[in-house]
């Protein structure tokens, strides 16, 4: 997939635009013809986040199992997490998954779950149902002008009082980058979040419970150090853009 266009808002105004090594947010403001007044583009929180440090562990697997072998592995649990996303949107929207359905994957194509997919779902609904979060919005575009980043909010919920901000997560660990990420969504909501962490599902280490909750502390400068080596590396990429004809047709007649 060389390139994806979608609308991320119920009004149409944002679309994400991802290419296969960078990711893009931008914001389209129009008036009440619905004309285009400005577009901005804004990096994603994923993307900068990419630039923290892998750690020891990364480079073993990489050595371990070399770039395209990797590469793959990393992208399979890409559409993984994607797709259990997907379900866990549909279960906070009050819809039934079933151990057939069908859940759409990083391409849009509707695909049935996994057994490791529904047991991340399962993992899911044994921590809601454990917890008792009261929901306040998920799958949220968030934006911020100041460092001109935006992401994509898992979840925002109520626990014990406090709004919380959660990351869904089905890899076995927690990364640096995880963490700058967590602090970067909450300086965009601008501090209305109380604490944050990231919810582990189908967590294998767990004997009793398949999920595991971390709290992370806030450390937005975690994020602006990676965005440095981000902005070193990436300042002068653009959005791929380019036009293409809806069909094509030749005359093989002529």
């Amino acid at each position: 997939m060389n390139k994806e266009i979608r609308e991320i808002s119920d009004d149409g105004k944002t679309i994400q635009v991802t290419t296969w090594d960078e990711r893009w947010y931008m914001k389209i403001e129009t008036d009440d013809k619905g004309k285009v007044l400005s577009k901005k583009e804004y990096s994603s929180v994923t993307w900068i986040g990419s630039y923290c440090p892998k750690g020891i562990g990364f480079y073993k697997f990489l050595a371990q199992h070399g770039w395209d072998e990797a590469e793959a592995i990393k992208n399979e649990a890409g559409n993984r997490g994607y797709k259990v996303h997907k379900g866990i949107e549909e279960l906070l929207l009050g819809n039934e998954i079933t151990i057939e359905s069908e859940i759409v994957n990083h391409d849009g194509v509707p695909e049935k779950v996994t057994l490791e997919e529904y047991d991340a779902l399962m993992s899911f609904v044994e921590w809601f149902d454990e917890v008792k979060p009261k929901p306040i919005e998920s799958e949220i575009a968030v934006f911020n002008d100041e460092h001109m980043y935006a992401g994509t909010v898992d979840f925002i919920c109520e626990i014990d009082g406090k709004v919380t901000l959660i990351d869904f997560k089905t890899s076995a660990n927690i990364y640096e980058s995880h963490e700058a990420q967590l602090s970067a969504y909450n300086y965009a909501l601008e501090h209305k979040i109380e604490q944050q962490g990231i919810l582990q599902l189908n967590y294998k280490k767990n004997k009793k419970k398949k999920w595991k909750y971390t709290e992370v502390e806030y450390d937005l400068d975690l994020f602006l150090a990676a965005k440095k080596f981000w902005y070193k590396a990436c300042s002068n990429i653009q959005i791929f853009q380019k036009d293409y004809p809806t069909s094509l047709s030749i005359n093989v007649n002529q």
